[in-house]
């Protein structure tokens, strides 16, 4: 997730070095969505096959070097196929971890540990945001990829320390010969098609937010790129928060009750970021909108888990390859229509379209629960 965000507030310092428009140089986020979500349809069979832990150890290697050839560009084009390159890789940890989870930990608990996972991706986008713009202000944006590059092959040597540790026999799935034509039946199915429906407008909608947060507080407000960055990384801070409640939380609202209140909190927080006056307002707003958002996403990502049971790897990163098929579209969509319209108006309709998904989710949640206690 922190190499997923680390070039959100690089966009304003990328269009001056390689004197290209903000839709061009948007291109390092949204073609590192599209090739994060055109890879979820080879991990998946390939984690149920292989194994989900192994394959996340091969994919924070290769991230690490496709990180290193993105600090070694010397162009937006050779930048750009760097980011697809390490979004090739990238596109199997969060994923795979999620479903090698959902593999280990029965249902009724499995919310509560998605939320504690969640804690590191919460992280990501804080440190992402953060350290995108710090870098970028100091020792220059090619220093962030060089830091990226060092953690991925740190996390990847821990990950190698303790696979032998793990009996990782009793965490595969149970991949049938029909799984194909399971997958494609599960494709059938009204609710496969509800979740994956929300997934993408979710991608499109919140990360396309994210992705001009922090260019939109530079430019308005006239705030220097690192506290741009730090600004738009409280909202990791606030999904961390959330994470490190979530048992009680969970217990107390219910997935509806995430789903309303969470996609609610976040549409109020990005309204206020998009029309204050005084930029210290979007300091709470931030954190409060990271908040929401991870009460929404965490219910979907329970949700997620559970499509394709006998299947998980592939069920979960079906579910993220909509989810950022949707960023991608996202992040070009909205940044193409910064040319055309404020950044404010912008924020503001895409904040009540997040609002709109998460009262739809509670009341596709609440009429499949009703018909399932009554099938008749």
């Amino acid at each position: 997730m922190s190499v997923q965000r680390i070039c959100d507030p690089m966009l304003p310092e990328l269009s001056k070095v390689f004197d290209a428009p903000m839709g061009a140089v948007s291109q390092v986020v949204s073609m590192f969505a599209i090739g994060y979500g055109v890879m979820q349809l080879f991990y998946g069979p390939v984690g149920d096959l292989w194994g989900k832990y192994r394959v996340v150890i091969l994919a924070t290697l290769g991230c690490g070097l496709g990180c290193i050839f993105s600090a070694l560009s010397s162009g937006l084009d050779q930048l750009v196929y760097a980011r697809i390159a390490t979004a090739v890789f990238s596109a199997a940890i969060i994923p795979m971890s999620l479903a090698w989870v959902g593999d280990a930990v029965d249902y009724h608990k499995r919310q509560e540990t998605l939320a504690r996972v969640g804690l590191g991706t919460m992280l990501g986008i804080t440190s992402g945001q953060f350290f995108g713009g710090l870098l970028t202000d100091t020792l220059g944006w090619r220093w962030a990829f060089v830091m990226m590059a060092c953690f991925f092959w740190t996390v990847s040597f821990l990950l190698w320390q303790h696979w032998k540790q793990l009996d990782a026999s009793h965490h595969h799935s149970q991949v049938s010969a029909g799984f194909f034509k399971q997958l494609f039946l599960a494709s059938k199915d009204a609710w496969v098609r509800t979740i994956l429906c929300i997934a993408v407008l979710e991608g499109a909608c919140v990360f396309g937010l994210l992705a001009i947060t922090a260019t939109h507080l530079h430019n308005k407000f006239g705030i220097s790129l690192t506290m741009a960055g730090s600004t738009a990384a409280l909202f990791g801070l606030g999904g961390m928060l959330y994470m490190a409640t979530a048992k009680y939380t969970i217990r107390k609202f219910g997935e509806t009750g995430l789903s309303r209140i969470g996609a609610s909190g976040l549409s109020i927080s990005f309204l206020v970021i998009a029309f204050t006056p005084w930029w210290p307002l979007a300091l709470p707003a931030c954190f409060g909108g990271g908040f929401g958002f991870a009460m929404f996403h965490n219910t979907m990502q329970a949700h997620a888990t559970q499509m394709v049971p006998t299947a998980r790897g592939t069920g979960v990163t079906l579910f993220a390859g909509f989810l950022f098929l949707g960023q991608s579209l996202g992040v070009l969509m909205l940044a193409n229509l910064l040319t055309h319209f404020s950044s404010s108006f912008v924020i503001g309709c895409a904040s009540v379209v997040a609002l709109g998904l998460g009262l739809f989710l509670a009341h596709a949640i609440e009429k499949r629960q009703a018909h399932r206690a009554h099938p008749q």
